[in-house]
């Protein structure tokens, strides 16, 4: 079957547009996380000094009503009343002042956001271009496999917010697809062409996708990792300066069940992966495991997250200690991705570049 050679260089257009509004994305997502850090001492200030006068108010008021009490009833339930009045005045004055610096502060985490969701709309309609201009799966080479994972990692991102505010994470999400991207269109570069004979087998449905799900899931529970390790430190000793946006995370144990539970989704998925390639390599080859470097990569990279996951049901692992092994899991990951197609020969040459 042809090649439409218009529609993939659309799918090329379409990724230098969606690195574009990514890259943007992430000056507006990093100005929100660490712009409050050059400001927040003055905020701070303003804050204490507006909540020391609310005390003094509350202070002149209530003396009021100890006078009041001592003459006569009926001034003191008149200053009572005076008393929640002005309590409910100054309650609502310092929710307004708490509350209106978060407020503008997170308005440019809204359009991080919003640019988040056009550059993934751009993202996927590069891949859905590329595979119409071959009219097969969107997967036979390590560039599809990469600009799937990335598109995968931004839309798991996006449906996470709608549970959680996770804003937080988006300066780190649009930074690495944007890597991504950059390594898909120059070192990872493959021209659109058909699938070659080896990977045409009904098992690249189910194989592969799978791979690419297990890749993004624990991508993203490493991520969650990361910033459970600076917010630990954080609060056992603040952060200052550009450093400062880590004391406003969320606590480092909500962090820990979150990147488990995905590590622990990962770990299962990356299973029937490995399993699936057995079952692949026995049609294609005649065996279900021959020590070809990959299948030994993709093995170690399994071995590794079961530790990860003995560890942290194991007394005397800390949290920060199971996080690094969560961060070496991820590399294993990302070495059997990279090195392994690049430099390790074998049957899973199939790189492409």
């Amino acid at each position: 079957m042809d090649v439409n050679v218009v529609l993939a260089e659309w799918s090329n257009l379409l990724i230098y547009s969606a690195m574009a509004v990514y890259a943007v994305a992430f000056i507006v997502y990093a100005f929100d996380l660490f712009g409050p850090a050059f400001t927040s001492d003055l905020a701070d200030g303003r804050e204490t000094t507006v909540a020391d006068a609310a005390g003094a108010r509350r202070t002149r008021t209530r003396t009021a009503v100890a006078a009041g009490a001592s003459s006569g009833g009926a001034t003191t339930a008149t200053l009572d009343d005076e008393v929640t009045a002005d309590d409910d005045e100054d309650s609502a004055g310092d929710a307004d002042e708490s509350s209106a610096r978060p407020r503008d502060l997170r308005r440019w985490a809204r359009v991080g956001t919003a640019l988040t969701v056009l550059a993934g709309a751009l993202h996927v309609a590069s891949i859905v271009t590329r595979t119409l201009s071959v009219m097969r799966v969107p997967w036979s080479n390590m560039m599809e496999y990469a600009l799937i994972a990335s598109a995968m990692v931004v839309v798991g991102y996006l449906i996470f917010l709608a549970y959680r505010d996770v804003r937080y994470l988006g300066t780190f999400v649009t930074l690495t697809v944007l890597l991504v991207l950059g390594l898909c269109i120059t070192v990872f570069y493959t021209p659109v062409a058909q699938v070659i004979p080896a990977l045409d087998n009904y098992w690249i449905w189910i194989h592969v996708p799978i791979a690419i799900l297990s890749t993004v899931i624990l991508y993203l529970s490493a991520i969650i990792a990361l910033v459970q390790l600076l917010r630990s430190r954080s609060e056992s000793k603040p952060f200052r300066g550009v450093l400062r946006f880590v004391n406003r995370l969320p606590g480092s144990k909500d962090l820990e069940k979150i990147s488990y539970r995905l590590a622990a989704v990962g770990f299962i998925t990356w299973t029937f992966t490995l399993v699936a390639g057995a079952f692949w390599a026995e049609i294609a080859w005649g065996r279900y495991w021959g020590w070809d470097a990959k299948e030994i990569w993709t093995f170690v990279v399994w071995v590794v997250y079961a530790a990860y996951l003995h560890a942290r049901a194991t007394r005397g692992w800390t949290a920060n200690r199971v996080a690094l092994l969560n961060l070496v899991g991820i590399a294993t990951v990302v070495f059997n991705f990279t090195v392994v197609n690049l430099y390790f020969n074998g049957l899973h040459a199939y790189a492409g570049v």
